[in-house]
């Protein structure tokens, strides 16, 4: 039998801020490498070298942008013009393209790249490589339904995703939410949608459970709190009244605390957090590389509910109590909701969240979590094994194709 041609798959992860976009990028290309699947991301992530890249995965790094509004970007670490950074960024996205030749592209949120920089190369595609798939991946929720159908209409977005997307893959469950009635996708789009389901992580066993509650010095009763923020650039006031419950509110928590605050919190905030955990006694971090490890030992997640968290939280089978951020975007609040409506999270919006409410909300979910526990022991995470399957049928016409 004639061994297989390699498969080549590029993604495109524009990351101007925050871990979610890289996160997600990993893990799909984590799960979808293989012996004859080579998979290249194009990231402007600052930290992408920081994680543990596996055989047959590789990154190409392109100049860090930062978001200084809504549709202002600015070049994170290089002083050039912003309109230099981007064209500079344009231009290593289509020569990658080129050179790499992808049987597959994956696009992940922003459906023509950060300030239209990925349409050259998707018409490119078109145009000279039709036999490349283009796939949009997009997250379950992407912000209020009235915001995103606002930004696709000016952005013209409609039109090209007919015409230059032969997929748009959506990492959710229609039944939990429906972005072809939320975002007014036509007729004609809707046969490309294509609905995943939510991705998976690594499952951490009982031994690496063990070790991890070794390390931080947990006796066999002793229950684990982890706050997480994500990036932390915006994490602030979780960690800050998570800290405040402890300093105004217990002297002896019944629990042992882990913070890890992200490397995006600015340096003032973060060794302010530092300072006052040190004094608590609780363990805190800036980036913690092995994120399900932690989360398995955990009895409880504190965090803001990004679709990643998110993930990997029920990955393994933790409760989680949300603190869904509500600006700029609604997305984390709006999936918080869904969740707790089908008891896989619990949360606390914005407007009563309290040193009092959150120590209330934390003794009621470590005392009585067994409702939560039963709903996540029952919910699925398919992603993966619908991208395989699709990657699979893609391969299978390619075959018939070249007979």
């Amino acid at each position: 039998m004639a061994k297989q041609s390699a498969y080549n798959i590029l993604m495109y992860s524009h990351d101007t801020y925050g871990l979610g976009h890289i996160r997600r990028t990993m893990a799909i290309a984590s799960h979808l490498r293989g012996p004859n699947v080579n998979i290249l991301i194009l990231t402007g992530s600052p930290i992408v070298g920081r994680f543990a890249f596996p055989d047959h995965v590789d990154f190409v790094r392109i100049p860090g942008m930062i978001k200084k509004t809504n549709d202002e970007y600015l070049p994170l670490s290089i002083k050039i013009d912003p309109a230099h950074a981007l064209n500079i960024r344009k231009s290593i996205i289509t020569s990658t393209a080129k050179t790499f030749r992808p049987d597959l592209f994956i696009v992940d949120k922003e459906p023509l790249g950060l300030k239209k920089e990925v349409l050259p190369t998707l018409q490119w595609l078109k145009r000279s490589s039709p036999q490349t798939r283009t796939i949009l991946g997009l997250r379950d929720i992407m912000d209020d339904a009235a915001v995103v159908r606002r930004d696709w209409t000016e952005k013209g977005v409609y039109g090209l995703l007919e015409t230059l997307y032969s997929e748009i893959w959506i990492y959710g469950i229609q039944a939990f939410y429906d972005p072809i009635e939320e975002y007014a996708i036509q007729d004609e789009l809707v046969g490309k949608m294509q609905f995943t389901g939510y991705i998976p992580r690594k499952v951490s066993d009982d031994k690496v459970v063990r070790q991890i509650k070794k390390e931080h010095r947990l006796n066999k009763n002793d229950k684990l709190v982890l706050v997480t923020i994500g990036g932390g650039g915006d994490g602030y006031n979780v960690m800050d009244t998570f800290l405040t419950m402890l300093e105004s509110e217990m002297s002896s928590p019944p629990f042992k605390s882990v913070l890890i605050t992200g490397p995006f919190m600015p340096r003032k905030m973060r060794m302010e957090i530092f300072d006052r955990g040190k004094k608590l006694g609780v363990k805190t971090y800036r980036f913690y590389r092995q994120m399900e490890k932690i989360q398995a030992a955990a009895d409880l997640v504190i965090s803001m509910g990004g679709y990643n968290t998110i993930c990997e939280i029920l990955s393994q089978g933790t409760v989680s109590l949300i603190i869904p951020r509500e600006t700029p975007r609604r997305e984390q609040l709006i999936r918080a909701q869904i969740f707790n409506n089908r008891y896989l999270v619990d949360y606390i919006p914005l407007p009563s969240f309290s040193p009092p409410t959150l120590k209330r909300k934390i003794f009621s979910l470590l005392e009585n979590p067994e409702t939560y526990q039963e709903a996540i022991s029952r919910f699925g995470l398919t992603g993966i094994d619908s991208m395989c399957s699709r990657i699979q049928a893609f391969r299978n016409e390619n075959l018939r194709n070249n007979v």
